[in-house]
């Protein structure tokens, strides 16, 4: 690269609108100019989870108003700009098409190149933005929607070395939440609490912990949750806060506990197929979590492998992730142009059958 390369990216997937800008420079050094996300959190209050279309319109509503500050933010003018990248699935159709069109809007305005960037592959390409770790590494993606241990080859070569069967850790984390009475988004509500329980306190089962691979399943640990609370309450008339407290921590435990295992189980995978020492990441909203940051940290340095976390604000959804996915890939193909689509469903590993079966939309995961 002769000079510095300026990327404007949005992200518009579930229900954080958000632009960002960063440039790479000569040296291969990447800087974020500016990172703006725009929560949706009061919108889908009342309703106990996200409302795809309150999500989609609330989307079309502040995409300009985000990119704008972004804009503002990383003091450089949309003329600056010398390519334009947007989330083009998986999500919920309604916000990623939000987010399409408006990139679609800007490119045929200025002329710029176009990536459409599947956002798991933000996700997954995030510890190269953050901690400059080098290919290949293994990472476990685990978020609202997904979890899987990807081997991450390269910008735009991912394998799969195993997932969840079903429910994804954030969807656990949020149906628990409701099941006792916490509000959304249920993973801090989830985490606060059981700040205040017993681990112990209810024996929960560790889905799949007695079947070998790296496959993954938390809906019969959200059953179990609804049974015990159901327990509780015929013994006790109610719930008091102490066995919600015991609740919530049991089942942090228990996710913490399958997490922790099954990461020892790919990194052995990984070390039996892959080339050198790997570098263990992980990343997605569900990443934020720090009791799952903690298990994960401690089994790296006892397996006496580099462990990669992103900040926070990296975790959960951005356009950060996206700009900067762009970048990566530029070298590897080229811009997509007013062909993209919006994409519900998009695999990141094309070769591997799909985990959660498919449709007319084709593979979930």
């Amino acid at each position: 690269m002769s000079g510095s390369l300026t990327v404007l990216g949005l992200e518009s997937s579930c229900d954080d609108t958000a632009a960002a800008v960063l440039r790479r420079y000569a040296g291969g050094e990447t800087e974020i100019l500016s990172s703006v996300v725009y929560g949706q959190t009061d919108l889908h209050a009342d309703f106990g989870g996200v409302v795809p279309e309150i999500a989609a319109r609330a989307h079309a509503e502040a995409l300009d108003h985000c990119v704008e500050q972004a804009l503002t933010q990383a003091e450089c003018g949309l003329g600056e700009i010398e390519a334009i990248a947007v989330t083009a699935g998986p999500g919920l159709i309604g916000g990623v098409v939000s987010g399409v069109m408006c990139a679609k809007g800007l490119a045929a305005a200025t002329g710029l190149p176009l990536y459409g960037i599947n956002h798991l592959a933000g996700h997954a390409l995030t510890p190269r933005l953050t901690d400059d770790v080098p290919y290949p590494y293994l990472m476990l993606l685990v978020s609202g929607g997904h979890c899987q241990f990807l081997m991450v080859e390269g910008p735009d070569s991912f394998v799969r070395l195993g997932g969840t069967i079903d429910d994804a850790p954030g969807e656990a984390f949020d149906k628990v939440a409701r099941l006792l009475g916490l509000p959304q988004p249920g993973g801090p509500a989830v985490e606060a609490t059981a700040a205040q329980g017993a681990a112990d306190g209810f024996a929960l089962p560790r889905p799949l912990l007695d079947r070998p691979g790296c496959d993954l399943s938390f809906s019969g640990l959200k059953t179990a949750v609804l049974r015990a609370r159901d327990a509780v309450v015929a013994a006790q008339g109610g719930l008091p806060e102490a066995a919600r407290a015991d609740l919530c921590a049991s089942f942090q435990a228990a996710i913490v506990d399958v997490l922790v295992e099954k990461s020892h189980r790919a990194l052995d995978l990984y070390r039996d197929t892959g080339p050198g020492q790997p570098s263990f990441c992980v990343a997605g909203g569900v990443a934020a979590n720090t009791a799952i940051r903690r298990g994960l940290e401690t089994l790296c340095a006892d397996a006496g492998v580099r462990f990669c976390a992103p900040p926070l604000a990296l975790c959960t959804d951005n356009a950060a992730m996206i700009a900067f996915a762009a970048i990566e890939q530029m070298s590897t193909r080229p811009p997509d142009g007013f062909a993209l689509s919006a994409r519900p469903r998009w695999p990141l590993d094309r070769a591997s059958p799909a985990m959660l079966g498919s449709g007319k939309k084709g593979a979930k995961a």
